[in-house]
């Protein structure tokens, strides 16, 4: 708690919240005018001051220097204090504190390929894994993740927050999830590319081809329709949205691995027979449907789907995004990999792949967490609680706006599908409101928010063609 005194007990916690999430963007601490820019322009530089003394008072800030220069930085726990202290860094622009073990398994892998040891797929390191009797993640760690993830927002149905959320997300996790396979777009290129659809000049066509399918992906996770989980129909057809175009045999979008593959890079073997990788496939499916914890969940496929590699290519892409599959179910802040450095992400793969070694993944998996929940939480902020007549009618708005782009209706014909939708779906009381929300929406779609409603690009642009061109 904060200091015990009157005024302090009035001021609102998600004012700290907001302050504290703006210095967890800058785990190496920043000035009181640097949380001003990240916490947002509706707190007066005086009364963030005011804030940031009493945060401090309380210890959950660190005040460094005097002045002007005076910087702010988060607490560490004694875990990461740990860590820190034995010298581990992620390299890059951001420093991620890492535990003796993660700096063992780096210092491993930095030998030359030479000098590791060729190991083959060990299939007891999953058969040992007992769903919510075996656990990767710590019971504090867990707890740790859900403080910082759980959005302050009362009980909706899955997916909500997720969606509330989308066209950041959409942007976030492709540009993050593509940077860690080595795709040179810019954020302000995925951003573009996302948008409006324009590729970057001077770049392969693969890798806008592997930008638009996270895309697709994440679309595909967050319209949550209740079949989406740890089950064949969304794994497979994940990898088939990841993977589309980007394959030499097509047909292995969406397929489970018929052929050997080797790992660049590494002194790791993975399975070749075909009937072994599909029981153990399913075999990883079931384990994380049965685990309970949304973040134990997450971590477990995080380790093991790359490990087995299910399919021909595209398996460290499936894994980051199905990782998210829980946290979309929960309403919980999204694992966009914000500021992860590809290099320790690399490393963390490889730990798992050469020694069954879940440390350092670990380390990269809770600071990637926290990076992205800060990034989220002033998102948070301004979003507020959603409509409850649009969140009960959420369906059939997103299916009477689509219809009506993708058959490029006039006016006329809109406004008239939107009467008779209204009246075949909704009861007569919720009608007139319907209609007239149902036409706000249409009048307000514009190339930052129709991706919501289930319209491509392509579609929007030409229904935008047809309404600019119609006479008036």
């Amino acid at each position: 708690m904060l200091v015990e005194n009157s005024v302090a007990k009035r001021i609102p916690e998600s004012e700290f919240e907001a302050i504290e999430a703006a210095v967890r963007l800058h785990p190496a601490g920043c000035t009181a005018r640097r949380i001003a820019l990240d916490a947002g322009p509706d707190l007066p530089f005086r009364t963030l001051q005011y804030r940031l003394k009493s945060l401090v008072e309380a210890g959950r800030l660190v005040k460094e220097g005097m002045g002007r220069g005076s910087r702010y930085r988060l607490p560490a726990t004694t875990e990461r204090t740990e860590a820190q202290e034995t010298g581990g860094d992620a390299g890059d622009d951001a420093s991620m504190p890492l535990s003796e073990a993660s700096v063992a398994i780096q210092n491993y892998l930095r030998q030359p390929l030479a000098a590791r040891t060729p190991v083959g797929y060990d299939r007891g390191f999953l058969d040992s894994y007992r769903p919510n009797e075996s656990a990767y993640l710590s019971a504090r760690e867990r707890a740790h993740l859900e403080a910082v993830g759980r959005p302050r927002m009362a009980e909706q149905p899955a997916g909500t927050y997720a969606r509330r959320i989308l066209d950041r997300l959409l942007i976030d996790l492709s540009w993050n999830s593509s940077r860690l396979e080595g795709n040179t777009y810019s954020l302000l290129d995925t951003r573009r590319l996302i948008r409006f659809g324009e590729e970057a000049e001077g770049r392969e066509r693969l890798e806008a081809q592997m930008i638009l399918n996270h895309k697709d992906a994440i679309e595909f996770l967050v319209g949550f329709d209740g079949d989406v989980g740890f089950n064949r129909y969304t794994i497979l057809n994940l990898h088939a949205m990841l993977a589309n175009n980007l394959l030499s045999d097509e047909a292995a979008a969406g397929r489970l691995r018929h052929i050997a593959v080797g790992i660049e890079g590494s002194a790791f073997l993975p399975l070749e027979m075909p009937q072994l990788i599909e029981e153990c496939f399913d075999q990883v499916l079931a384990t994380a449907a049965a685990i309970r914890d949304p973040f134990e969940q997450a971590f477990f496929f995080m380790v093991q789907l790359p490990y087995l590699q299910p399919f021909d290519d595209v398996n460290k892409r499936v894994s980051r995004l199905g990782a998210n599959i829980p946290f979309i179910k929960a309403n919980l802040c999204p694992l966009s990999f914000t500021d992860v450095p590809p290099s320790a992400y690399t490393e963390a793969v490889l730990g798992v792949y050469e020694l069954n070694r879940i440390d350092l993944l670990k380390d990269v998996f809770i600071w990637a967490y926290e990076r992205s929940a800060a990034s989220y939480a002033a998102v948070r902020h301004s979003v507020g609680e959603p409509d409850p007549f649009r969140l009960r009618h959420r369906d059939a708005l997103r299916e009477v706006v689509a219809r009506i782009v993708r058959e490029g209706m006039d006016e006329r014909a809109a406004y008239g599908h939107i009467a008779s939708e209204a009246e075949a779906r909704v009861g007569q009381a919720d009608r007139e409101a319907f209609r007239d929300l149902a036409e706000r929406e249409l009048l307000g779609l514009h190339e930052g928010n129709f991706a919501r409603h289930g319209i491509t690009p392509a579609e929007f642009e030409a229904w935008r063609r047809r309404r600019t061109a119609a006479p008036r």
